[in-house]
C-alpha cells in the first residue's frame, strides 16, 4: 500500500523540484558553495599540516618574484601550479597563474584559471573581470570578452596587496572592446590563405620567432629559444632559454633541419636574435641584447656567419633597437626604436619606424603618423621591390596585440596601414612577417592551437581570389552534395601576388676550372649611368642572388680581379611582374683569344649611333683599358640574317667602329683598337626564333694583345 502523501509533503516536493531547477539553470561557477567554495590556505581549511606547510612555501616563493619590480611572471609560474595541486580552490592563486600566463607565450592556457578566480571570488572585482575578458579576447571569444570588458569598468590597482598592481583606464577598455568588434568583422570576412606549420624540422617545444628568408625562398634564418650547443643555462627572467640563431635549407620544397649558427655568432649567456636579411641572403641583421638593445651586421663568408659588426651610433641609441630591414639596394635601413622625440625627432610614442642611409650622414627620419601610432610598432619588412611595406603594431585597427599591416610608397608618401585579415591576425601578438620576393608566401611566427610549443614559426600561402566552380550536369548530384561548404565564402585576400620584381640568381666560376669566384656584381641604371647597388658572390659556392624591382633598364656587371668583367641586361617595364632568372656566370681571364659580349651597347634599329643608355658599358671598356695599358682590343659587330647581307655587314661595321670612335675620343690611343663588322656570318642562336635572333645582334670584344 502506497503510504499516505501530506500537504508538507507536496510542500517539500515542490520545493525540491525548484531547488533542482534552479541548480541546472545556474552556472556552477556562479554558486558561493559546493565546488565553487574559495578555500584559503589556513590550518582550518587545509587539515594535513604537511600539505599546507608545502603550499605555503611554494607560494611565498612564488609571490617574491611575481610581486617583485618587474614581475618575474615565467619563474613565479611553476612555484603557483604545484600549491595549486595542494588547493586547486583558492580564487587568489588561480588569478596569480591566470595573470602569469597571460604574459606567457602560452597565453591561451590562462582562460580556465581566470574563470575559476571569478567563480570563487565572493565579490569579483573589477580586476577579476578584466583579467577574465582578456584571457576570452585572447580565446577570440570577442562577444563574451566584450561583456566582461563593460563589467570590469576602470582598474586602479590591486583588488589585495598581493596580487600585484594593474591599472586599466576607461580609454583602455574603450580600446579594448573596438579591437574585440574589429576581430568579430575580421573573423566573418577571412583572406583566402592557407596558414601551415613549419614542422618539427624547424619548431621546437620552445619559442620559435623572427623568420628571415632569402628572396628565393631557399635559406631560412630564425630565432629559438631551444636548449643551444652545452644546453646553456636559462634566462633569468624565467622566459626560457637564451635567444639562439638557427639556419635552415630548402630544397624541393622541403625544409631541411635547422642547425644552430654556433659560438660566432650566438654568444653564451647572451640574447642573440634575427632581425633582418639582405635581399642577396649575404648580410644578416642580428639583434644583440646589449647597450639596452643593439642591431649588428654578420656577414656571410663562404659557409660561415662572421661574428656580429656594430651598426654605430646613427642607427644604435641608448634606447632600444629591436628589429629592422634592409632596401633592396642595401643602401637604406628601415629599423625600430623607442628613442624618445628629443632624440628621435617626430616620434609618436612607444616603438616606432625609422629609416636612414646607412652610408649617410643625415640623422634617422621617422616615418611619421600615416604608419606610426602612440602604441608600438614593431618587425619591419620592405620587400624587394622596395614600395611595399609590412610591419606590425598595436595600433591601427588591431583585433588585439600586434596585428600585421601593409603599406604601399605611392607618390612619395606611405599609404594607410591595411590589416592583412583573419587567420594571419589574430588577437594574440603576430609579428616577424616577411615574404618571399613573389609575395605569394609569407613567412610570420605565432601561437595558436596545434602548435609544437610556445611560438612556432607558420607559412601562409596566398590563394588568391576565389573562382566560382564550372560544374557539368553530371556534376550537379555531387555539388548540391557539397552544397553547406560554400555557404561561407571567403573574401579576397590581400593582394601580395603581385611583386613587381625579377629575381636573378646563379653562379659564378672560373670560365676554364670551372671553380666558383667570389666576384662583384654591380647593378647599373642604364639610363643615368648610377651605380644602384653593388653585391658579392659567395666566396664558397659562387651563388649569387639580385632583386631587380621593375621599371629600371639594369646593366648587370660581374667582375673580379684578374678577369674580363661580363655584362648582362635586364630592361624591364614598369608592369613586368614576378619573375626568377637562372644565370650562371663564367669569367674569363685576361688572355688574348679571349672574347667578350657587351650587352649594355645599344642602337636604334638599323642605325650605328650609340644611344645614351650605353655609356656605362662604353666606360668600363675605357677604364678596362686605362688599368691595363698594353692590352689591344677588336671590336666586332654582328647582326640577324634579316634584311641583305651586304646592309647587314656594313651597319655591323659602323656600329663596331662607333665604339671605337667613343673610346679614342676618350683618351684612348687608336693604335691599341680596330673595329671589324662580321654581319650575319657569325650566329650564336639559329634566327628561327625571335630569343635567338637577339642574340646575334651583338656587340663584342676580342682580346688581340696584352
Amino acid at each position: 500500500m502506497a503510504p499516505k502523501t501530506t500537504p508538507l509533503d507536496k510542500l517539500f516536493r515542490r520545493g525540491a523540484r525548484l531547488l533542482l531547477l534552479l541548480l541546472l539553470t545556474l552556472p556552477l561557477g556562479n554558486l558561493a558553495w559546493g565546488q565553487a567554495r574559495n578555500v584559503e590556505f589556513t590550518p582550518e581549511k587545509i587539515t594535513d599540516r604537511e600539505s599546507l606547510r608545502e603550499a605555503l612555501r611554494e607560494l611565498k616563493a612564488g609571490d617574491e618574484v611575481y610581486r617583485a619590480d618587474p614581475p618575474r611572471y615565467g619563474i613565479a609560474l611553476p612555484f603557483y601550479l604545484r600549491a595549486q595541486q595542494r588547493n586547486p580552490d583558492n580564487a587568489a592563486l588561480n588569478s596569480k597563474i591566470g595573470d602569469c600566463y597571460l604574459h606567457s607565450a602560452t597565453k591561451a592556457l590562462a582562460l580556465p584559471y581566470l574563470q575559476r578566480a571569478l567563480a570563487l571570488a565572493a565579490p569579483a572585482g573589477p580586476r577579476d573581470h578584466y583579467l577574465l575578458a582578456r584571457a576570452l579576447h585572447l580565446s577570440a571569444k570577442w562577444a563574451e570578452a566584450i561583456k566582461e570588458y563593460e563589467l570590469a569598468g576602470p582598474v586602479g590597482g590591486s583588488r589585495q596587496a598581493d596580487e600585484g598592481e594593474l591599472t586599466v583606464t576607461a580609454a583602455d577598455l574603450a580600446r579594448r572592446v573596438q579591437e574585440c568588434r574589429n576581430g568579430q568583422t575580421m573573423e566573418q570576412h577571412p583572406v583566402r590563405v592557407f596558414v601551415d606549420n613549419l614542422g618539427p624540422a624547424i619548431n621546437s617545444p620552445e619559442a620559435d620567432y623572427s623568420p628571415v628568408v632569402s628572396a628565393d625562398e631557399t635559406t631560412l634564418l630564425f630565432t629559438s629559444r631551444r636548449p643551444g650547443p652545452g644546453t646553456p643555462p636559462k634566462d633569468a627572467t624565467g622566459d626560457g632559454y637564451y635567444e639562439d640563431i638557427f639556419q635552415a635549407e630548402q630544397v624541393d620544397d622541403v625544409w631541411g633541419k635547422a642547425t644552430n649558427l654556433g659560438p660566432a655568432v650566438n654568444a653564451p649567456a647572451r640574447h642573440d636574435a634575427t632581425v633582418g636579411l639582405a635581399p642577396d641572403g649575404q648580410r644578416l641583421l642580428v639583434y644583440v641584447d646589449e647597450n639596452g638593445g643593439d642591431l649588428r651586421e654578420s656577414t656571410l663568408r663562404g659557409t660561415a656567419w662572421g661574428p656580429p659588426q656594430r651598426l654605430g651610433g646613427r642607427i644604435n641609441s641608448r634606447y632600444h633597437e629591436s628589429s629592422a630591414s634592409y632596401s633592396p639596394d642595401g643602401r637604406v635601413l628601415y629599423f625600430v626604436s623607442d628613442r624618445p622625440p628629443a632624440d628621435g625627432p617626430g616620434a609618436q610614442g612607444g616603438r616606432d619606424i625609422y629609416k636612414i642611409e646607412i652610408d649617410g650622414t643625415s640623422p634617422a627620419q621617422n616615418l611619421g603618423p600615416t604608419i606610426n601610432t602612440p602604441y608600438g610598432e614593431e618587425a619591419v619588412f620592405v620587400l624587394p621591390d622596395g614600395k611595399t611595406m609590412y610591419f606590425s603594431s598595436e595600433g591601427h585597427d588591431t583585433m588585439g596585440g600586434y596585428d600585421i599591416f601593409k603599406s604601399t610608397f605611392e607618390d612619395g608618401k606611405w599609404s594607410k596601414p591595411e590589416n592583412l585579415g583573419w587567420p594571419i591576425n589574430t588577437p594574440d601578438d603576430d609579428v616577424f612577417f616577411v615574404t618571399s620576393a613573389s609575395g605569394r608566401h609569407g613567412y610570420y611566427s605565432s601561437e595558436r592551437p596545434g602548435g609544437l610549443g610556445g611560438k612556432d614559426i607558420y607559412l601562409v600561402t596566398f590563394l588568391g581570389p576565389e573562382k566560382p566552380p564550372v560544374l557539368s550536369e553530371e556534376s550537379q548530384l555531387l555539388a548540391s552534395r557539397l552544397a553547406p561548404l560554400n555557404e561561407t565564402l571567403l573574401a579576397p585576400p590581400i593582394g601580395l601576388a603581385t611583386a613587381r620584381v625579377t629575381i636573378l640568381k646563379g653562379v659564378v666560376t672560373d670560365a676554364v676550372s670551372k671553380q666558383p669566384l667570389e666576384a662583384t656584381i654591380d647593378l647599373v641604371d642604364n639610363k643615368s649611368g648610377e651605380t644602384i647597388a653593388t653585391f658579392r658572390a659567395n666566396a664558397a659556392s659562387g651563388r649569387y642572388l639580385v632583386s631587380l624591382p621593375s621599371g629600371i633598364n639594369y646593366g648587370i656587371v660581374v667582375r673580379q680581379d684578374g678577369y674580363l668583367f661580363h655584362s648582362e641586361n635586364f630592361d624591364l617595364p614598369a608592369a613586368a611582374t614576378y619573375a626568377e632568372v637562372i644565370k650562371d656566370i663564367a669569367l674569363k681571364k685576361l688572355e688574348v683569344g679571349a672574347v667578350i659580349v657587351l650587352n649594355n651597347i645599344f642602337f636604334d634599329t638599323g642605325k650605328a649611333n650609340l644611344r645614351s643608355e650605353s655609356t656605362a658599358e662604353l666606360e668600363r671598356l675605357r677604364k678596362l683599358l686605362a688599368t691595363t695599358p698594353t692590352l689591344k682590343l677588336e671590336m666586332a659587330g654582328h647582326t640577324d640574317n634579316v634584311g641583305k647581307p651586304a646592309f647587314n655587314r656594313d651597319l655591323s661595321q659602323r656600329r663596331a667602329q662607333a665604339v671605337v670612335s667613343y673610346l679614342t675620343q676618350h683618351g684612348v690611343s687608336a693604335g691599341r683598337l680596330s673595329a671589324a663588322g662580321f654581319g650575319e656570318t657569325r650566329p650564336v642562336a639559329p634566327n628561327t626564333k625571335r630569343s635567338g635572333r637577339q642574340l646575334n645582334r651583338r656587340t663584342e670584344f676580342k682580346v688581340t694583345g696584352k
